[in-house]
């Protein structure tokens, strides 16, 4: 499950032709013996079909790549969960996804009486109170779930869609839709269409209690997330009646142990019918032929009446309503205010705007008073536009010394500004410029187009439209007046106030995890359904590889080499000057590339080259990685002088202010002692540890006694001489070479001669000897384990298998490892295992696996992959789903525009001169198992690990631990450095 942010996604359905044609009208016409209806002036040329079973398909075309992103919707989700059985839209899209009476089992016959005892076995289970009684129960259930297994097939559905090429299988539930996700190669339409019309039709719940338990971990793992919990309490108080607040999409710990099969069937037959639903297609088709196999392949759906959730009305909030949060993690304060849906239109459009004069990221209230001042450590606004009402909602986190409280009435003030009116209305054409330059950037991505189609179709079927595609002209038309009277009107007392609070959330109840025995998963077998898919006929796609000889235009701007690739495409521009240094050559520089953005010059204020840059709608940053840095700048091309020059005058001409230098000292600090509240990034640290040992790029940080005695002028003085040193200059924007050299040269100032490189600190990969476990302690419901271990150095002539094993193994939902951890043994929600591949040409691949499972299951879950990590399974049919897979993701793959140049220069790390994907795509077909195997008997079985451990000393035994090598307590201090 996921939660989707629209606003970008809103813009990418507004005008791209405002200029030229004001005025957006629907029309209608027919194609193909189909008629459809269309905005004129839409930039996607969106098609809107609604088919005789009342069934919605949107068509957008997109010739860019040979790949389309098909979304399938369902208008309903958590909103129409029943009272009694909370979770149950996301538990029918787990379900989605276990095959039908035709595919997904070896026998049908033979299963289904099985699975007709597990559905009155779980309404029996719903119905039985008493430990000993259910407990008996469930025994039960997972006696006949085991007979029901011998007759499944798991993951058919994963293995059909990645035979076919389809990528990013996946899909969510939230509060008003369930929608099915998948990425696949213009060729695969009929494929695609023949699983989906199957996947619909009938499904069979099978493999039912395993993945249950999957679903426990995801509640589980939502329990040790302080910003879900935010999420959660911040709704509840909004939302007293409506179900926005009552129901959460993953359902109560309650409700989770009772499923029932029939309330599910019954959702399903309520709400999976044609007129609740829609089909989107972005990518690259001929949207004639689309709709016709569309319309042959679902005409089989029935239209029913649908009884849609009727939304109470909440009573006004007249006064602050305050709540606390706790949790180990970092503290924050949010203040989050409820207003009309999203099909309130006029209001949706000024809100955007409101929002985007609040904080836009460079020139918004909170952008230049708050965090360009250095007030807060941090503050931002979010909005969820759904059907009923709209959540809108500003947070921040607190510097060091600084209250919530403060930080509250930090935020409050900035509101009280929009209110008055006291900021520039030119601000507001501004915002209009860069919506404009994100539309553009958008429009490249068949994931956004597919994205805004199916938001407009969940919110109010696509009918609405109109209002999408005139929704930057409608932005530029709001006043200033307009927003003073919103903000006065919906943003006064009448807010929730929650406060997330470092320490122990008592109320926690973990989903305890009932015994299940492993089930079967039959990973040779195939049905003849899957038979039948893959002998379904394709044209196939011819790959193309990259010629850096052909595809890179090489020159000089200055003293820099130049690298090109034109934009024929549209009018942006991205500009990169690249160096080879990085934090791994001066532990100062990445704080030198912060303190940039806070920083003035003798002509212009930082608060005044903000508003420049975001007035011309272009952007810069200064990245510094551990061996390069790269400073990008961006934006229209009608503007890049200004950028361009912009920049050099802000870098060279920076002037050191050692006030601005110890408010970003004082947040710094905040933000080291947060990061040690972090469970993502205490992981982070621990893998690093054991990847490199002691000292390693995670913990090359300043001590606190170095970053205190850093100067303003220290800062200033590498930022001043960033420049000098040796750079390559790349350019991807509509300019010809010759013209574009000659911009840059110009006003891109160098010296006569470039400084060598500073000296650079080496971090070699650490060879691991013995099993070691190295052990973070964290206040967690859940456990969470990395297997860390460094292999052989690179060697391009074993690309190929390295890929191979990977699909084959542990890279995604149809890989062994999956498969057996989590569709067999129900052990984790989230589980991998790869042999990574190194970017650059000395060093070392590393073999990294991970599961996340309850904190009482680690010894089974460390068990579960260490078996698998010395014992690699075989099975035909799954290794040559892995080996097609891999052919056509290479066929499909296009990289294009400044990918181009940087496929080029990470091929130079590697010391390679052509493109590695050629060498593997015509390697692979040579490769058996046996390859597969070789490579990971002698890089990963019976190999020595580091086991990364971060857990509770509460519900994981150190003494324990020990059986899996010698056991290190790992310091924060020493996983951060400081």
């Amino acid at each position: 499950m996921r939660i989707i942010h629209l606003f970008l996604v809103l813009v990418l359905a507004a005008s791209l032709q405002g200029k030229a044609q004001s005025k957006h009208e629907w029309k209608e016409a027919s194609s193909g013996g189909y008629s459809y209806r269309y905005i004129s002036g839409d930039p996607m040329q969106a098609r809107f079909y609604t088919l005789k079973n009342g069934l919605t398909v949107m068509l957008s075309v997109n010739k860019k790549d040979p790949r389309i992103q098909t979304l399938i919707g369902v208008r309903a989700g958590s909103n129409n969960d029943p009272k009694d059985h909370t979770g149950l839209a996301h538990y029918l899209e787990h379900l989605l996804f276990k095959g039908t009476t035709h595919f997904g089992s070896l026998d049908w016959t033979k299963e289904k009486p099985y699975l007709d005892q597990i559905t009155n076995l779980y309404d029996k289970y719903n119905k039985t109170t008493g430990a000993d009684a259910r407990k008996a129960v469930y025994h039960q259930i997972d006696s006949i779930s085991g007979l029901a297994a011998k007759y499944a097939i798991a993951n058919e559905y994963d293995k059909m869609m990645t035979n076919m090429g389809a990528q990013g299988t996946n899909a969510h539930t939230w509060v008003e839709e369930t929608v099915y996700e998948e990425d696949i190669p213009s060729t695969a339409v009929d494929k695609f269409l023949a699983v989906q019309a199957e996947r619909f039709k009938d499904p069979v719940f099978r493999i039912f209690h395993t993945e249950l338990e999957a679903v426990y971990e995801e509640k589980n793992r939502g329990l040790d997330n302080d910003g879900r919990k935010m999420y959660e309490t911040m709704l509840a108080t909004l939302f007293p009646t409506h179900n926005y607040g009552q129901q959460s999409t993953i359902g109560t710990v309650d409700h989770l142990k009772n499923p029932s099969l029939v309330a599910i069937r019954k959702f399903y037959n309520e709400y999976y019918v044609p007129n609740n639903m829609a089909i989107v297609m972005a990518g690259d088709f001929d949207p004639d032929y689309v709709i016709k196999r569309i319309d042959e392949a679902f005409s089989y759906m029935q239209k029913k009446p649908v009884v849609e959730y009727k939304a109470p009305v909440e009573k006004l909030i007249t006064s602050p309503i305050v709540k606390e949060v706790f949790g180990p993690d970092a503290e924050n304060v949010n203040i989050a205010y409820r207003m009309s849906g999203a099909l309130d239109t006029k209001n949706a459009v000024v809100l955007t705007v409101l929002s985007q004069i609040l904080s836009n990221g460079k020139a918004g209230l909170l952008d230049l008073n708050l965090n360009k001042q250095q007030k807060v450590l941090g503050a931002g606004v979010s909005t969820l536009p759904w059907k009923d009402y709209t959540v809108f909602a500003l947070s921040g986190r607190a510097k060091q010394g600084q209250s919530l409280d403060d930080v509250k009435d930090l935020l409050l003030a900035q509101v009280d500004i929009l209110r008055k009116g006291e900021f520039d209305e030119s601000l507001i054409t501004a915002i209009v410029n860069n919506f404009k330059l994100f539309e553009i950037q958008g429009l490249e991505s068949n994931g956004n187009r597919a994205n805004s189609l199916m938001d407009a179709f969940i919110k109010h079927r696509g009918q609405n439209w109109l209002y999408d595609v005139a929704y930057i002209e409608d932005m530029s038309k709001v006043t200033k007046k307009q927003i003073m009277d919103f903000a006065n009107k919906y943003l006064a007392n009448n807010y929730v106030l929650l406060y997330k609070r470092k320490g122990e959330d008592k109320s926690i109840v973990k989903v305890e995890k009932p015994p299940i025995t492993p089930v079967e998963v039959n990973r040779d077998a195939q049905s003849e359904f899957l038979k039948k898919v893959a002998d379904m006929p394709e044209t196939a796609v011819k790959p193309q590889w990259l010629d850096y000889n052909k595809d890179i235009q090489k020159g000089k701007a200055g003293n820099a080499d130049l690298l090109y690739v034109q934009n024929k495409d549209n009018g942006l521009f991205r500009l990169y000057y690249r160096f080879n240094m990085g934090s791994w050559n001066n532990k100062k520089l990445p704080l030198a590339a912060q303190y940039l953005q806070y920083l003035g010059t003798d002509k212009y204020s930082s608060e005044e080259i903000s508003k420049q840059f975001y007035n011309i709608a272009c952007n810069f940053s200064v990245q510094p990685g551990n061996e390069e840095t790269t400073i990008s700048i961006t934006g229209l091309q009608e503007n890049f002088d200004k950028a361009v020059e912009l920049f050099d005058h802000l870098i060279n001409n920076c002037k050191a202010d050692e006030q601005v230098l110890a408010g970003m000292k004082n947040r710094m600090q905040k933000a080291r002692s947060d990061n040690k509240l972090n469970k993502a990034q205490i992981l982070s640290g621990l893998r690093s540890y054991a990847t490199y040992g002691a000292k390693n790029p995670f913990n090359n940080q300043l001590s606190t006694e170095e970053l205190n005695s850093l100067t303003a002028a220290e800062l200033v003085a590498i930022l001043h001489e960033l420049p000098a040193y040796r750079h390559t200059v790349i350019y991807y924007g509509p300019d010809e070479l010759s013209t574009a050299s000659a911009k840059i040269t110009k006003l891109h100032q160098q010296p006569g001669s470039f400084k060598e490189d500073m000296p650079q600190l080496k971090f070699e990969k650490t060879v691991m000897a013995n099993n070691k476990v190295l052990f973070a302690d964290y206040d967690m419901v859940q456990a969470e384990v990395n297997w860390v271990r460094n292999g052989d150095v690179f060697d391009p002539g074993q690309s190929a298998v390295v890929n191979l094993f990977n699909n084959y193994f542990g890279g995604g939902m149809g890989s062994i490892v999956f498969q057996t951890i989590r569709e067999s043994k129900a052990l984790a929600y989230s589980t991998y295992a790869v042999y990574a591949q190194p970017n650059k040409k000395a060093d070392r691949y590393a073999m990294l696996a991970y599961v996340g499972s309850q904190a009482d299951k680690i010894n089974e879950a460390i068990a579960g992959m260490n078996e698998l990590l010395n014992v690699i399974p075989e099975s035909e049919k799954n290794f040559e789903t892995a080996r097609s897979s891999l052919k056509k993701d290479l066929e499909t793959e296009r990289i294009t525009q400044d990918g181009i140049v940087f496929s080029y220069l990470n091929a130079q790390k590697l010391g390679l001169d052509t493109d590695i994907r050629k060498n593997v795509y015509e390697t692979v077909d040579n490769l058996k198992f046996d390859d597969v195997k070789k490579l990971h008997q002698q890089n990963i079985a019976g190999k020595p690990y580091s086991y990364c451990i971060l857990a509770s000393e509460k519900k994981v035994s150190l003494d324990d631990l020990k059986k899996y090598g010698e056991v290190q307590k790992v310091s924060l201090e020493e996983i951060f450095g400081y």
